[in-house]
């Protein structure tokens, strides 16, 4: 499977003694919490040719903004915008230069550096990225993608939620935000597991989503808690799908990918910031009205950036699966960070000015729309 899926989190606390000797070398760059991504394919970045403005259109206030993101279906905001030109339609002459991420640290350190200005990704990095400059780094400035997780597993094991004891379960890493899940909602279940080595009543390994179908095939493991597409890759396998992640949130929305900006290009480039806004905010209501079409201009994308696109029997139930959003759910985002720390992977952050709405709620304004909330996460 070649696509990258979902943006995430790694909250860990480390602990040498207990951890694999991979584990401890992914959160050594970090020295407290390393966040890492949901379905982490590799730290590679790639860099993607310019588009070109339209001849005679004008430019903004910056010559070129600099855009991240993930060739992953959750993040088919940026996909879709981009294929059809709706963002370079309302930047003007403002030049676009793409830059494909297959980790969530990558780009993280590429808008730390100035490589990239404004990029989707995962809320565990967007969280990571903000604690570790002590607030400094980021904004958030809005939602693009909430869902698109589920727990599938072997139906010749686990007929039931309540035939998990014993059973080994994959995760994408340890601490990423699908790994915490799993933990919050086994602990919520009654079962007993060490949050950092995966032992107790449920075995959690932390696989890579790359590798997690063979696990699958193998009998390694008999189940996983994934995002798409590895989800729906195996069922293609066999896997049923035992539970929607949607089905344990309010209203069955939860984040799952972000609009992030550092705060230099927001401060310096508000107008340009602005019209990424509009473009996000055009394109998912073009999502919305135009799925089908959507889907398979997603996947064209997804095509020219990783080299392969997805099987329909993949895509399918995958991208129905996935809600395209404007508002980020910001108490969710609090939420995940709040159960990464009872389960005792992650101190608790200080998420306060993580979120800058205004330009997002301006842009929702004009278009009629009604304003979203930051949960009191907002910057003064």
């Amino acid at each position: 499977m070649a696509p990258s899926t979902t943006p995430t989190h790694t909250f860990f606390r480390p602990n040498a003694g207990r951890i694999r000797r991979a584990a401890v070398a992914a959160v050594a760059l970090t020295a407290t919490a390393a966040l890492l991504t949901a379905c982490s394919y590799g730290a590679k970045s790639t860099d993607k040719a310019s588009t070109a403005p339209a001849p005679g259109a004008t430019k903004l206030s910056a010559d070129t903004v600099k855009i991240g993101y993930f060739a992953n279906l959750t993040h088919g905001t940026a996909l879709v915008g981009l294929k059809q030109g709706i963002f370079q339609q309302e930047l003007g002459g403002t030049q676009i230069k793409t830059q494909v991420f297959n980790a969530g640290p990558a780009e993280i350190e590429a808008l730390n550096a100035g490589s990239i200005d404004i990029g989707w990704i995962g809320p565990s990095p967007a969280i990571n990225g903000y604690t570790k400059s002590d607030g400094k780094s980021l904004r958030i400035i809005g939602g693009s993608a909430s869902g698109g997780v589920k727990l599938v597993v072997n139906p010749d094991k686990i007929k039931s939620l309540d035939d998990l004891k014993g059973k080994k379960l994959a995760t994408p890493q340890l601490g990423n935000t699908q790994d915490v899940a799993l933990l919050n909602y086994l602990a919520e279940k009654g079962f007993h597991v060490d949050a950092n080595s995966g032992d107790g009543d449920v075995k959690v390994l932390r696989t890579d989503n790359k590798v997690t179908p063979d696990a699958y095939k193998s009998g390694s493991i008999d189940g996983a808690w994934v995002p798409e597409p590895t989800a729906s890759k195996l069922v293609t396998l066999g896997a049923k799908v035992l539970l929607n992640e949607k089905d344990v949130w309010p209203d069955k929305k939860f984040v799952i990918t972000n609009l992030i900006v550092s705060q230099k290009f927001l401060t310096e480039h508000p107008d340009v910031v602005e019209a990424v806004l509009r473009g996000s905010v055009k394109t998912n209501a073009w999502i919305k009205a135009n799925s089908d079409q959507a889907k398979t201009v997603a996947n064209e994308q997804i095509k020219a950036d990783a080299g392969n696109a997805l099987d329909a029997a993949v895509l399918d139930p995958a991208w129905q699966d996935i809600d395209f959003l404007d508002d980020p759910l910001a108490n969710t985002l609090q939420a995940e960070a709040d159960h990464a720390v009872t389960a005792g992977l992650l101190k608790k952050p200080n998420l306060a000015g993580i979120y800058d709405l205004t330009l997002l709620n301006k842009v929702l304004k004009a278009a009629g729309q009604p304003a979203v909330a930051d949960a009191g996460l907002g910057a003064k």
